[in-house]
């Protein structure tokens, strides 16, 4: 009898995978650690970087997922979380809690960040706005 829990052994590389432009965001690349792979969809691990400068952002959303959190390793992110703008700057952690409705609306032209999620197939719904939400800033402008 199989082990429902069991996951694999998983180690990537740089040269094993490369960042796509095939992830939720077009303004986004994705680069998979092969987490999802190893857990049989139980936790997407991937690095996230920007491919150009934000426009309008995510838009405000939520996710329907069990775990979720962002480590910005480049970079910084403004995003508003509810009515709440939130800094996150290289070297930061965020758990956004199951449901939170929120908006990255700007981020720097090297922002990068490590992305833990559960389920790795989790979703993305679109949400009613709680507050307005600042410009971005233009990157060649940009300054924290």
């Amino acid at each position: 009898m199989s082990n429902p829990f069991a996951t694999q052994f998983s180690h990537i590389r740089p040269q094993d995978t490369s960042y796509v432009d095939q992830g939720l965001r077009d303004f986004f690349l994705y680069r998979d650690l092969g987490i999802a792979e190893a857990t049989g969809g139980k936790v997407l691990a991937q690095l996230v970087k920007a491919n150009h400068a934000p426009e309008q952002g995510t838009g405000w959303h939520r996710h329907e997922a069990e775990f979720h959190i962002v480590f910005m390793l480049k970079g910084w992110a403004r995003f508003m979380y509810g009515d709440q703008e939130t800094l996150v700057a290289a070297g930061d952690c965020v758990h956004q809690a199951p449901g939170i409705v929120h908006y990255l609306f700007d981020y720097s032209e090297d922002m990068e960040y490590l992305e833990i999620v559960s389920p790795a197939d989790f979703k993305s719904i679109d949400a009613e706005a709680p507050c307005p939400v600042p410009a971005p800033t233009p990157w060649r402008d940009a300054t924290v």
